[in-house]
């Protein structure tokens, strides 16, 4: 093993085929559909071709668009033939970890690779690809975002990305505390009210370089000790890089946080580490005798003595950089401005 040993797959090229398939939440619900619908008509303008897989307007599912079986069986047939050149994920849900049984990852990790988009319980595959099959991939938004009218700048990233036209992101000058987006109004785009300010610690100017690798922690954990946990092998692998470990969370409290930054620490994922982005918590600004976002990650973190970037552009209050989740990575962090300029190497 060695840094050669990252799959990148193609990017997207014009006229090329988008395909869509929803092994967490299908859009089969407002404001979902609506938006879903909409985002294929733009794709559609911009000249792409659309293959939309069985699941993605289904809801016959429990916390995902159907059985775990029809949705593993979605993702071999999208991500082992030459149905469509990338694939983003219809959505984001509950119960995503119940598919990977039904995953052939055998099978992808010696098929020609594909880009495969989406975040929060994405995450089950977006890791996975990494981490299982040496494949990188994209955790970015969901199908749905790519509906919002006008784009926010965020997303047309996400679209560069997977055009590989741009591989330095910057992050953003303002994000979203509460969304306007609902079933009265399908394609309003992300509300950016409050000012970014990056938490760091130390508070210093910082550079580091290393494998992106990380995603939503409601999904890592709960993946943590499982048969899917190849993590230790991983960063050991890729020992001579460097880990930067990009984390955000869901559901998670400020002290589920801490306890999912103690089981991952204590299961050794961050042996090899090179610096922590750290993305705004859904629940955010939330204090819980005496705790806070910020202690809940840093008390444990500053153990390692790498940079800990905080507040970033990243997860489930947006707008969040899309980021290639298995890349080499070099992040320059200068008072507020964060750079991530991502290598494929």
């Amino acid at each position: 093993g060695g840094k050669n040993d990252m799959r990148y797959p193609l990017f997207l090229q014009d006229e090329g085929t988008i395909g869509f398939v929803a092994p967490s939440f299908g859009c089969a619900t407002e404001p979902y559909k609506t938006a879903f619908l909409h985002s294929q008509q733009r794709f559609m303008e911009m000249g792409y071709r659309l293959d939309l897989g069985p699941n993605c307007y289904a809801q016959e599912g429990v916390g995902i668009s159907n059985t775990p079986e029809k949705c593993g069986k979605e993702l071999n047939e999208y991500l082992l033939t030459e149905k469509a050149d990338v694939l983003i994920s219809c959505g984001g849900g509950e119960l995503m970890c119940e598919t990977l049984d039904y995953v052939d990852f055998k099978g992808i990790s010696e098929a020609s690779p594909k880009w495969y988009m989406g975040y929060s319980d994405n995450t089950n595959l977006t890791f996975l690809l990494t981490t299982l099959c040496d494949t990188a991939s994209i955790y970015g938004p969901c199908a749905g975002a790519f509906g919002m009218e006008p784009w926010h700048e965020s997303i047309q990233d996400a679209l560069d990305l997977l055009q590989g036209k741009k591989l330095v992101m910057k992050g953003y000058d303002k994000w979203e505390k509460e969304a306007g987006k609902c079933e009265e109004n399908p394609l309003v785009p992300y509300q950016v009210t409050e000012e970014r300010i990056l938490r760091r610690f130390p508070d210093a100017d910082s550079e580091f370089s290393g494998r992106l690798l990380g995603g939503c922690m409601d999904c890592l954990v709960n993946l943590l000790g499982t048969r899917y946990d190849r993590v230790t092998d991983f960063t050991r692998k890729y020992q001579e890089d460097g880990i930067i470990w990009f984390l955000e969370s869901c559901d998670l409290n400020v002290f589920a946080i801490r306890r999912a930054i103690w089981q991952m620490q204590h299961a050794g994922w961050f042996s090899h580490v090179k610096g922590f982005l750290i993305g705004r918590p859904l629940v955010f600004g939330e204090e819980m005798m005496g705790l806070d976002q910020y202690h809940a990650v840093y008390d444990l973190l500053k153990g390692y003595q790498v940079p800990v970037i905080m507040d970033v552009d990243l997860g489930h209050l947006p707008p969040q950089m899309p980021l290639i989740c298995g890349s080499l990575a070099a992040v320059s962090c200068r008072g507020n401005e964060l750079e991530v300029r991502m290598e494929l190497k």
